[in-house]
């Protein structure tokens, strides 16, 4: 099976490659810490002796209560900073695209690409086109395969 999805993470700048990690642990440790109440809660549910043990030493089912009480307001205070990321992301990215206004020339879109200019019309008139790229993600060649009728 050919990829066409280009996986190239060495064409990414480091900002993004670590932005990319922080986040991939942060999900992981949320998630943990969402998991491990419940596999607690399942156990003393399911008659644990040593959970049963810790669950009398820490004050019952009281104490659970009451960290139950902590645990969903934690859950609404990620979500409500979920919320206010995608919030933040919505307004920047409609800003984005207000400046993304500016038009190019063709032969500024193939400098840009490293493009021949003879290369584009015949795939603009395509209806697909094969692009080959080299090892560090250039466009090597435009194949434009299928007519439009």
């Amino acid at each position: 099976m050919k990829e066409y999805i280009i996986n190239a993470p060495q064409l990414q700048s480091l900002k993004k490659r670590i932005s990319a990690l922080f986040v991939w642990l942060v999900c992981w440790v949320m998630w943990i810490y969402l998991l491990i109440p419940l596999v607690t809660l399942s156990s003393w549910l399911l008659g644990d002796k040593k959970v049963i043990n810790q669950m009398r030493w820490f004050g019952g089912y009281k104490s659970l209560l009451g960290l139950m009480q902590i645990y969903f307001a934690t859950l609404l205070v990620m979500v409500a900073l979920w919320l206010c990321w995608v919030f933040y992301r919505s307004l920047r990215t409609r800003a984005v695209l207000r400046a993304a206004g500016k038009v190019v020339n063709d032969t500024e879109l193939c400098a840009f690409y490293q493009v021949k200019t003879d290369e584009l019309q015949p795939c603009r008139d395509a209806a697909m086109i094969t692009v080959y790229f080299d090892d560090h993600g250039h466009i090597v060649h435009l194949d434009p395969d299928i007519k439009r009728r």
